[in-house]
């Protein structure tokens, strides 16, 4: 099964891109590739901007890279309670090139932060509104206090319980 995965982050130290990396490492047997955002940067959207430069190919290769992939984890960092810019952005650009951004897709959604809240307002819209985009959303978790609950060092959770759920998350991507 081709995985891909990704954080909706562009912080080069981001906990979501850990998190999802090692979520994505869950899937048995899987040709997993994590994508950065970085590789995918774009002009603010607009409908002005859009007029002027038509459609990027940097929106049209994240696009790409979703259709290749039988599967889709990703990993929601939380910016005041929302998505962060980057992805929103990157989001916004290829809706508007492909609605269905996840292509009928079967996904994963993840969330953590360095808190107790763990990103889950974000991850509340991003399961609420992916099936519009053509997402069949598996299962979501979220991770409250990511440096309590994940070992950085060996880049895996520690903690037995969210690490059950996130195993359980990723074994719905075989059904």
């Amino acid at each position: 099964m081709k995985v891909i995965a990704f954080a909706a982050s562009s912080s080069s130290t981001s906990i979501n891109k850990q998190l999802v990396t090692y979520a994505g490492s869950l899937v048995k047997g899987a040709d997993l590739e994590v994508l950065d955002l970085n590789d995918y940067e774009l002009p603010l959207f607009s409908q002005d901007k859009e007029n002027e430069i038509g459609q990027p190919e940097m929106a049209k290769a994240f696009l790409a890279k979703l259709n290749s992939a039988e599967a889709i984890v990703i990993s929601f960092a939380e910016h005041n309670g929302s998505y962060t810019a980057a992805y929103k952005n990157l989001f916004d650009w290829c809706s508007r090139i492909q609605q269905k951004v996840y292509q009928d897709k079967k996904l994963v959604l993840l969330s953590t932060s360095p808190g107790p809240g763990g990103a889950k307002n974000v991850l509340a819209a991003a399961s609420g509104s992916a099936p519009f985009f053509g997402a069949e959303v598996k299962a979501t978790v979220s991770i409250p206090s990511f440096y309590e609950n994940f070992d950085v060092e060996n880049q895996r959770i520690s903690n037995r319980e969210l690490n059950d759920k996130v195993m359980t998350a990723i074994s719905a991507l075989s059904s």
